[in-house]
């Protein structure tokens, strides 16, 4: 099946909007949990041009890396460690607006400047996070919170990591 997704006009609220609908329907019908995030993952980067977007999964103690697009990235992250790790402890979506700020990120990429990730939940149990990379400074806002938890719980609907 064909889709038509690539918005690259309007505002960031308009692209958004546009989008979660269209990721509806490729991943609706789709219990496979990886091609949904990989679906996922070139959509948002495709429509943004983000610098890095993918997904890490929860496997034992620590951040497995899962699909994504963008450079190479870091495979494991450690709970609690880096921008990732934290949200995953907290259990919240963290916005960094300088990633050279945060204390304990991890540098994956020396062209990461700011960053948001966001949780992925199954009832009250974390499985994985979404996370978003810009190579500029306070790329992210509210806007790019409330749009990206829509799609996470989208995805979390469609089969919700659990294998």
């Amino acid at each position: 099946m064909e889709h038509e997704y690539i918005v690259q006009s309007g505002t960031k609220e308009e692209r958004y909007s546009n989008l979660l609908p269209q990721l509806a329907a490729i991943i609706e019908g789709e219990h496979d949990t990886i091609a949904n995030m990989a679906n996922i993952s070139a959509c948002l980067h495709e429509t943004f041009r983000f610098w890095w977007t993918g997904f890490y999964r929860v496997i034992g103690s620590e951040l497995v890396l899962g699909p994504f697009q963008g450079p190479m990235a870091c495979t494991r992250i450690h709970y609690g460690r880096g921008v990732c790790g934290t949200a995953w402890k907290r259990g919240e979506t963290i916005i960094v607006p300088d990633v050279n700020l945060f204390p304990g990120h991890i540098a994956c990429s020396s062209a990461s400047r700011s960053e948001i990730v966001i949780p992925l939940r199954h009832e009250d149990e974390i499985w994985g996070v979404l996370d978003i990379d810009s190579e500029r400074l306070n790329n992210f806002d509210h806007v790019d919170r409330v749009w990206l938890e829509r799609i996470a719980a989208l995805l979390c609907g469609s089969g919700c990591g659990i294998q």
